[in-house]
């Protein structure tokens, strides 16, 4: 497999409170955990500027001006409870949804079977009228529908292994049939949605995960109910929200899966995106807040992308 690594050179410029969950930190470990021999097949390409305007494909109208408003001249602005915007933080969305964007274009046109986008700040909370959950904007789903009005993808699927349920997601396409939202998560946890009913028009499936289940429940999960409903939307295009809050590291949540869960869980959406589209994956980055739990998680699922092992030369 040809797997394109896309950094985002001005991760740092987005900041958060001293002691937040969502900081630089994290996009640096995602480095250094991808620095090593056994990725040196990775094609890598630094992320460019996008076009924040495309927000408005899945936000209303007025979202980009209500930031906008709430970013400061200088230092940390507060959105909600846990959210906050610096006055950098918009060049860094920008920067992280081009980053997507290119990892978009090199999938859908060819270059490579799959992608990789090491981007901040997270976007799977962001609803279609609400920043939220440590989200500025949501980028997978703008991806999204990028692939669809820029390159004719006519039903696109997003998978979110986050541990929190994107309840941002499911929000923007809950009555749109063309896109397909699965998503296994830790309830009761925040943001509180995601329960097995919530359905939209048929096109989302949610899988509600306890508190300590393990990686024995997750792929339970995956075998009898994600993994079919996926297979049966037949994708053009299979997106992933990689989360890895889900690890037994990650201090926000307790679902306790080890680093192999990340392989395991990636090559069997792998197997469905080569029976249905073609190999076409992109992958973003969302949640994952312990550095060591987050770099073995991003290993895995980065390795198993590429086709090889971590004990691999």
């Amino acid at each position: 497999m040809t797997t394109l690594l896309v950094s985002q050179p001005n991760f740092a410029d987005h900041q958060t409170p001293q002691g937040h969950p969502e900081r630089a930190d994290r996009i640096r470990a995602v480095e250094k955990a991808l620095a090593g021999p056994q990725f040196a097949s990775l094609k890598r390409r630094t992320a460019p500027f996008g076009d924040i305007m495309l927000a408005e494909l899945v936000h209303d109208a007025a979202y980009l001006s209500r930031l906008r408003d709430a970013r400061p001249a200088e230092g940390i602005g507060q959105l909600d409870a846990d959210t906050f915007i610096s006055d950098g933080s918009m060049g860094v969305a920008s920067t992280g949804l081009g980053g997507a964007l290119a990892g978009l274009e090199a999938v859908l046109l060819g270059e490579v079977d799959n992608a990789f986008c090491a981007i901040r700040p997270p976007g799977h909370h962001a609803e279609i009228a609400a920043p939220m959950g440590f989200c500025l904007i949501n980028t997978v789903a703008i991806v999204a529908r990028e692939a669809q009005r820029k390159y004719g993808a006519e039903r696109v699927a997003i998978v979110d292994f986050d541990v929190h349920h994107g309840n941002g997601t499911q929000d923007i396409f809950k009555d749109d049939p063309s896109v397909f939202y699965a998503s296994s998560h830790q309830m009761p946890l925040y943001p509180g949605t995601g329960r097995p009913e919530e359905t939209g028009v048929g096109n989302i499936v949610n899988v509600a995960l306890p508190a300590h289940s393990g990686g024995e429940a997750m792929r339970a999960a995956y075998d009898d109910v994600i993994l079919p409903a996926l297979d049966n939307f037949a994708p053009d295009l299979l997106l992933i929200s990689a989360g890895f809050d889900a690890h037994i590291r990650d201090p926000l949540a307790q679902l306790e899966w080890v680093d192999e869960d990340f392989a395991w869980v990636t090559a069997k959406l792998m197997a469905v995106a080569e029976k249905r589209c073609g190999n076409r994956i992109v992958s973003l980055l969302e949640g994952g807040y312990d550095l060591e739990g987050l770099s073995g998680g991003v290993q895995q699922h980065v390795a198993t992308l590429l086709g090889i092992k971590m004990n691999d030369n």
